[in-house]
């Protein structure tokens, strides 16, 4: 793993797993989701990973409209590192997920490093009342779904929007075999170190929450990676602070934001993305380490910088 001193704290804030019924502080607008990113990133996040929102119901939205609808608003207000989702949802086609990425031709992109079941039905049972039509459909049928990116996919994603606009990316690896699917895509040529790992734990059809698959990723990372990788981790739901501060005892980095979990405590929603960004912050702050700024993620991660970007 490639060591420094200061800890990347990354911001998802809406993704595209809960649904407007489970928390109302779950942004969905423009201008709830510009809103959002915002306040993490003056709360102390150095990358905002970003998904859309239909605007009429909430649901997720591949349309670069929709991206465009806050994307500006975030550039002009904060210096803050822009990554584009890539993985988008399940229901969506490769040519949907690419459409944002495409158009905003940002400095990061996040990329599945491969297919897995991606069962979150389970959040249906906290729901009581739906808002929207389409929630509990598609919350219950997560069960039967794949998120879908084969290794076609893959080097598709990487010469589309990488190798086409300079944008680099944030490889998210569900599992010990997505780092080996790194590895053989960084073999090839296709991508160029350091790498941005982003290992994601507690999804069900994933690797699970369990701290010693996180030390595991990590080493099997630095064995097929030594120094030329930057690592990152979170996971889903009651597990998110206990993983991000593992990470950092590791010498990574982390994720926090609402895409990953709707709480800040035990049965406590979260009422905004800055304040998991600002817990987080409490904690490697009390570890002895400080909090990367913008500019100084975009020199470890050697991004191309706020100005070569689409919006």
């Amino acid at each position: 793993m490639r060591k420094h001193a200061k800890v990347i704290i990354t911001c998802a804030p809406t993704g595209s797993i809960h649904t407007p019924s489970m928390s109302p502080h779950l942004p969905v607008s423009a201008d709830e989701i510009a809103e959002a990113a915002i306040g993490a990133a003056q709360a102390g996040a150095a990358i905002l990973h970003l998904h859309a929102r239909n605007p009429a119901d909430g649901s997720p939205s591949p349309r670069a409209a929709d991206f465009m609808a806050f994307l500006p608003r975030i550039r002009q207000a904060t210096d803050a590192v822009v990554n584009i989702s890539t993985g988008g949802s399940a229901t969506m086609s490769l040519d949907d997920r690419l459409e944002g990425a495409k158009q905003a031709r940002p400095e990061l992109c996040s990329l599945n490093m491969g297919p897995l079941i991606f069962d979150f039905s389970g959040a249906a049972k906290r729901v009581t009342q739906w808002q929207h039509g389409w929630e509990q459909p598609y919350v219950e049928g997560a069960r039967g779904r794949i998120m879908y990116n084969d290794n076609a996919y893959i080097e598709r994603i990487m010469l589309e929007v990488g190798r086409e606009f300079g944008t680099r990316f944030e490889f998210e690896c569900y599992d010990i075999g997505h780092l080996y699917t790194l590895a053989h895509f960084a073999d090839r040529g296709l991508i160029d170190p350091p790498f941005l790992i982003q290992g994601v734990f507690g999804i069900l059809g994933g690797i699970g929450a369990d701290p010693r698959n996180l030390a595991h990723m990590v080493t099997m990372a630095d064995s097929l990676f030594g120094e030329d990788y930057v690592f990152s981790a979170f996971a889903a739901g009651r597990h998110q602070l206990g993983f991000c501060t593992q990470s950092a005892l590791l010498g990574g980095n982390v994720r926090v934001g609402l895409e990953d979990s709707l709480f800040i405590g035990k049965g406590e929603l979260a009422t905004s993305n800055a304040q998991q960004v600002e817990r987080i912050r409490l904690v490697i702050e009390a570890l002895g380490r400080e909090i990367a700024t913008p500019a100084e993620a975009r020199a470890l991660l050697g991004l191309k910088g706020g100005d070569a970007v689409g919006f």
